[in-house]
């Protein structure tokens, strides 16, 4: 019972958090580069998860998978986690700023159901590692997907480079959650976490300082949405996907994160009432959040065949 509800809720709140930092990058994307956001957010959430390990461990409580004893820490585990970080970070890396790259030039609501198409290739790759997947989650899939093409208003959709960006951003946020979904039942999920924000922040710090100027200028503006992308999108976020994932099915949590699209809907709605504007969001859009809401519950349920 525990499992399922750190199943749910969980990733519910993982995904309020990825929903309310679209806002955030597409602010900064009006400034700054995507190198230089994305080393920023990630040097953040690097240090921000530093200090809490360290706490944790000064303090004794420590994460572990069910095989492992309190303290324990094998020669395999630690190369795991080398390993696990490296490769975790370098698809957080490419998929972070590629999808930078993508909002740009696309509205938040379209970079969102673009970017959220992660949840389809999760079960795709998963069958290529011989993994099978039951019919209520192929139904939830489909179902998200009619869901989050009416929140999007995607009729009339033109392709460009930076849709082809989004898409490709989708690819390698679902190859990183595969990886995540290895590596978690033999490293320490905090410090896979920090790990790949190393990893991440360090790439992206070399190719903005050969490729990018960046507008100093402005970074006094730029310091509140880098802190909130840091500490909640990055730290706090993808470390509770990570929580999420262990021992969890992966093809599921990924469904209820695509609720960030839906989140992103409702903070837009907020954004607009306090500040007087009118809410641009269709009726068509509204059933699209009841469609995901759907398909998250019936992912939840299991169809056992009569014989």
């Amino acid at each position: 019972m525990k499992t399922k509800i750190k199943q749910i809720i969980i990733p519910i709140v993982t995904a309020a958090i990825w929903g309310s930092a679209f806002l955030a990058q597409g602010e900064l994307s009006k400034n700054f580069p995507a190198f230089f956001i994305n080393a920023a957010r990630a040097g953040i959430a690097f240090f921000a998860l530093l200090v809490i390990i360290l706490l944790r461990d000064k303090f004794g409580i420590i994460l572990k998978n069910k095989s492992e004893k309190v303290g324990e820490a094998t020669p395999i585990n630690k190369r795991k986690l080398i390993f696990g970080s490296l490769t975790c970070g370098v698809c957080l890396f490419i998929a972070t700023n590629i999808q930078q790259f993508g909002i740009e030039g696309t509205l938040p609501s379209e970079a969102a159901f673009i970017t959220t198409m992660y949840m389809i290739f999760v079960p795709i790759f998963s069958l290529f590692l011989g993994k099978k997947l039951g019919l209520n989650i192929w139904l939830a899939v489909v179902i998200a997907i009619v869901g989050l093409a009416l929140i999007c208003k995607i009729e009339g959709f033109n392709i460009d480079i930076y849709y082809v960006y989004l898409l490709i951003s989708a690819v390698f946020f679902a190859v990183q959650i595969m990886l995540v979904d290895h590596y978690i039942n033999y490293v320490d999920a905090l410090k896979l976490s920090c790990g790949q924000f190393l990893v991440c922040s360090v790439l992206s710090i070399i190719l903005s300082v050969c490729t990018e100027t960046v507008n100093w200028s402005m970074i006094s503006v730029a310091i509140f949405p880098l802190i909130y992308l840091g500490v909640f999108s990055s730290a706090i976020g993808y470390t509770l996907q990570i929580v999420s994932q262990r021992n969890g099915n992966p093809t599921v949590v990924t469904l209820i994160l695509s609720l960030e699209s839906v989140f992103a809907l409702i903070f837009n709605i907020i954004v607009c009432l306090c500040m007087g504007q009118s809410i641009q969001e269709t009726p068509l859009q509204f059933l699209g959040c009841a469609l995901m809401l759907v398909a998250i519950f019936l992912s939840q349920m299991e169809f056992k065949r009569k014989k």
